[in-house]
């Protein structure tokens, strides 16, 4: 299952995507409201071809920017699939929040 969310696109194995339908399925407050219109309105099942490649739908691929070059990133639950350009400003922006020091102390906590 493939979904849009910050700029980039949210793979779900599909095991997964039911268990995520059953913790926002039942939101009502409006901005859960509005979160399950934009998530779950956006998601699409998606197949492989005969190489084993995503076949991603239009509007996917054009909320997401991606054409040619594509950052695939593992986030343990999901995979988020990233236009190159916006990965690295993502990617930008996160090294500047890690320096942060609340942001060191909380990955501290962890024991990291």
């Amino acid at each position: 299952m493939l979904t849009n969310m910050d700029r980039c696109l949210y793979g779900y194995t599909f095991n997964e995507w039911k268990e995520i339908e059953k913790k926002i399925i039942s939101a009502k407050n409006i901005h859960l409201r509005h979160f399950k219109r934009f998530f779950l309105g956006n998601a699409c099942e998606c197949i492989c071809d005969k190489q084993d490649r995503i076949l991603i739908p239009q509007t996917l691929r054009e909320y997401a920017e991606i054409d040619i070059d594509i950052v695939l990133v593992g986030v343990l639950d999901h995979f988020e699939i990233w236009s190159r350009s916006k990965w690295d400003e993502e990617n930008s922006r996160m090294e500047q929040e890690l320096e942060k020091p609340e942001v060191k102390e909380e990955i501290a906590a962890l024991g990291l």
